[in-house]
């Protein structure tokens, strides 16, 4: 299984590795590896809470997500979505913003480079990843959930999280006070418009998947209680449509810090899309499929948790990158620390109940990792 899900990948990263040789050389080369790394280590919390929302959905959008979905987070987000923040904030128009994109300014010229006008756009662009990001985050922690990780802080989070709305309470504080703390006089009303944005677009997407999900599930149930079919519901139709925009959504917001971090490695569009399009974004992509196909996530407890508290940690990074710069080494780090540790502590909780996965909610709560 793992040839047939990495296979792909491994292919096409060596593609672009070629690519990339043909393109700049050795150098080129170095640095389209570099960037494939660097968006893998990243966008690895990414994969597994795609892996959540992908089990939901049936066979049919799985293969869009995996397939069209591929396409807009290589073309759509590594390379077009960079030109337009400069065609949008230069004012330039798309030909002149690729031409930018593709050769330096020379000195003097008194003309802004490609990597610095994105650049200058990363406050806003991390404030409306870092409101999307904060919300997943606070919905997931909020929620009264019978399985606990961290049980010490995720119990009371969850008896306070039963009062109405307080995800977006809490989200609208934090803006408030990363604008009026972490951002300068000139960039205050643009984070705050793009963090309400961010906020909106996360309510929005998340509420209709919601939405539609809960009217096709209750469909389903009454066809079982009519003797219909009684397999588990899988998202179809409109359901699994926004479901899909939800994930397109997600990823976009996971991929802002990646393709920021990328120009301090390299301005050169092409390398960038190579790197992080076709190799991290597409090995992201298979290690979704991976533990979707292998059933990780039901066999590792606590990896969901693990993944959304990288999640929190990511949010928290873009509101402070606003002001100060974060080391993209540090940004990976954190994700993985989060991850591996829920990792060991699902497979310390199985080895106590004898490698059953399955075990009972009480079993699971008494095991759960609760070290500060």
């Amino acid at each position: 299984m793992v040839i047939r899900v990495f296979g792909i990948s491994i292919v096409v990263t060596l593609v672009s590795l070629v690519v990339a040789f043909l393109y700049g050389g050795w150098t080129a080369l170095a640095l389209c590896a570099i960037l494939g790394i660097l968006e893998v280590s990243l966008s690895f919390d990414n994969a597994v809470i795609n892996a959540t929302v992908l089990e939901r959905m049936s066979e049919f959008w799985q293969k869009i997500f995996l397939t069209i979905g591929i396409l807009i987070a290589v073309f759509g987000m590594r390379l077009a979505f960079p030109l337009v923040i400069v065609w949008v904030t230069a004012g330039l128009n798309p030909v002149d913003a690729f031409d930018l994109a593709m050769n330096v300014p020379e000195e003097g010229s008194g003309q802004q480079s490609y990597e610095e006008i994105l650049t200058a756009a990363h406050p806003q662009i991390a404030a409306f990843g870092g409101m999307f990001l904060f919300m997943l985050f606070l919905n997931f922690i909020l929620a009264d959930r019978e399985i606990t990780w961290l049980s010490w802080l995720e119990k009371p989070l969850a008896t306070i999280g039963k009062l109405d709305q307080l995800a977006v309470v809490i989200a609208g504080g934090t803006l408030v006070l990363v604008a009026e703390f972490l951002a300068d006089d000139e960039h205050r009303s643009t984070i705050m418009v793009a963090g309400v944005l961010g906020m909106i677009t996360y309510i929005a997407v998340d509420g209709l998947g919601s939405l539609f999900h809960t009217e096709q599930f209750d469909e389903e149930h009454q066809a079982a209680a009519d003797g219909g079919p009684s397999q588990l519901v899988k998202a179809t139709g409109k359901a699994g449509f926004f479901l899909f925009l939800y994930l397109e959504v997600l990823d976009a917001s996971f991929s802002f810090d990646g393709v920021i971090g990328a120009f301090a490695i390299t301005a050169d569009p092409i390398i960038i899309a190579l790197g992080l399009g076709f190799i991290g974004a597409m090995f992201v992509r298979s290690i979704t499929v991976y533990l979707v196909r292998a059933g990780t996530l039901s066999e590792y407890r606590y990896l969901e948790h693990g993944a959304h508290w990288a999640i929190g940690a990511l949010a928290v990074i873009l509101f402070v990158s606003i002001e100060y710069h974060i080391n993209e080494v540090i940004t990976g780090l954190v994700g993985v620390a989060f991850i591996g540790a829920a990792a060991i502590s699902s497979i310390l909780a199985n080895r106590r109940e004898g490698g059953d996965g399955g075990a009972s909610t009480d079993a699971a709560e008494k095991n759960a990792v609760t070290t500060t």
